[in-house]
């Protein structure tokens, strides 16, 4: 497959409008009654649910996708991956936040990202994330910005680690919450606060509006972070890999939490 290259504003515009479009469709599907009777099986480990609302959601993107650009590969959670012939992949998560969404708690969201082949490599080039409870749509285009609605975002920086507001997440495996425990005992003392939402998508999102002022986590799926991670740099923030996973803030957090997170365990 060969490399291409996503530089006409035309094209950028119809695959940020057909990203907006699939993020609501999915949305749709995820704004019914949510609880225990909504999980159908589960993934990684007896904690880590499908729901029939992620199958859902993921079935009316799939169908979007497949109709308007059939050339265009498909990297889903919830489905085999379909190679592309374009150059050109859709990274989708039908719902970021599927314990949340079990547990009946409001916090979950539709992510969904446009990536262009540069030779090994798969770059964003636009991503949505749709939280369909609050209404809020958070989206960015390479070069283009990151808004929320039609309001331009812009991470909070520079913040000192002490008065930082820190997000991130665990594993469903034991054996790395033990580890990523370990990470939060060296982060806690240094920052503000931690929070743990439940979604990673919405995570990025709130990073790159300002409500936190950075998250991390080191076990991640692409479908987990392609779309919020280009949302936090077209935000002014800072992006970089950790572990299997994602390290974003603005630029001053972002150095202050990386020198932390890189402190070999046991180390004062």
């Amino acid at each position: 497959m060969e490399s291409t290259a996503v530089d006409r504003p035309d094209e950028m515009r119809e695959l940020w409008d057909l990203a907006l479009r699939a993020a609501h469709a999915g949305g749709r599907s995820v704004t019914g009654p949510a609880g225990r009777s909504g999980a159908v099986e589960w993934k990684s480990s007896p904690t880590d649910p499908v729901t029939r609302a992620d199958r859902d959601s993921d079935a009316r993107i799939a169908a979007l996708l497949s109709a308007e650009r059939p050339e265009d590969g498909v990297l889903s959670e919830e489905a085999p991956e379909r190679p592309s012939a374009s150059g050109l992949r859709w990274v989708v998560d039908a719902l970021d936040g599927s314990v949340n969404y079990l547990y009946g708690i409001s916090h979950f969201a539709v992510s969904v990202a446009v990536e262009e082949r540069r030779g090994r490599d798969w770059t964003p080039v636009v991503g949505v994330v749709h939280d369909p409870v609050r209404r809020e749509t958070f989206s960015a285009a390479r070069g283009a910005g990151a808004f929320r609605g039609g309001d331009r975002l812009r991470v909070s920086d520079p913040v000192p680690l002490p008065r930082a507001l820190v997000a991130t997440e665990f594993s469903y495996r034991a054996d790395s919450r033990a580890r990523q425990a370990r990470a939060v005992s060296r982060i806690l003392p240094a920052a503000r606060d931690i929070r743990s939402t439940g979604s990673s998508a919405l995570d990025l999102c709130w990073t790159a509006a300002g409500r936190f002022d950075g998250y991390y986590e080191d076990e991640l799926e692409r479908w987990d972070w392609a779309a919020g991670a280009l949302i936090v740099r077209e935000a002014g923030g800072v992006t970089s890999a950790l572990g299997g996973g994602i390290l974003a803030a603005g630029a001053a957090a972002h150095r202050e939490l990386r020198a932390l997170l890189e402190t070999p365990a046991g180390a004062p």
